[in-house]
């Protein structure tokens, strides 16, 4: 099964899966465009962001995207208003932030789950997105009872949350683009399972 969500879809959830194998809902206009160019810029700013590199396909590569991370409470203040924003869809308190500034079409991030080390089996991690919009794929692992596929466009000012188990049984990308796409930035808010 595959799901295609187009871009700037109405204003309502989209329950992309809600079964034994997690929950993944998306959520456009989260934030108004106003505020999603506001943040944008704020988080462009005042967030110290670094370029890093980590070791993979047996080499140490670098990271195709700017990275932050914050591990407590208290956030900075443009994290502090999307948090607070944020958690009411949630259901849960934001524990850790971690951010991605896709600088252009070049910049992506790699078939992957949160790390289950890190954040348990069940864990809440809720994307909040500003700048360009931007091609998330999803699919399942070999883990999973039955082979499943889903595209987002994830859209200025939305949300995606996934919850429960889908870090165990599904994996995401934002892949690189063939188009020229402007900068944008993902916010990572995870709680981890309890």
């Amino acid at each position: 099964m595959s799901h295609q969500l187009g871009l700037f879809a109405a204003d309502s959830r989209t329950v992309i899966v809600d079964d034994d194998t997690g929950t993944i809902v998306y959520v456009p206009a989260v934030f108004s465009l106003q505020e999603s160019d506001l943040l944008f810029s704020r988080l462009q700013e005042e967030i110290p962001w670094r370029a890093d590199r980590r070791w993979m396909y047996d080499r140490e590569v670098d990271v195709p995207r700017l990275v932050a991370h914050y591990e407590a409470a208290p956030f900075p203040p443009a994290l502090e208003e999307i948090r607070r924003r944020v958690e009411p869809y949630t259901g849960v308190q934001i524990e850790r932030i971690g951010l991605n500034f896709y600088r252009d079409e070049r910049d992506s991030v790699a078939w992957h789950n949160d790390r289950i080390a890190d954040y348990g089996t069940a864990p809440t991690i809720a994307l909040a997105s500003f700048g360009a919009a931007r091609r998330m794929l999803l699919r399942t692992k070999p883990s999973a009872p039955r082979k499943r596929t889903a595209r987002i466009d994830l859209e200025p000012g939305s949300l995606l949350l996934m919850q429960g188990p889908s870090q165990v049984f599904w994996e995401h990308t934002i892949p690189k683009e063939r188009r020229a796409l402007g900068p944008r930035i993902s916010v990572a808010l995870r709680r981890k399972s309890d």
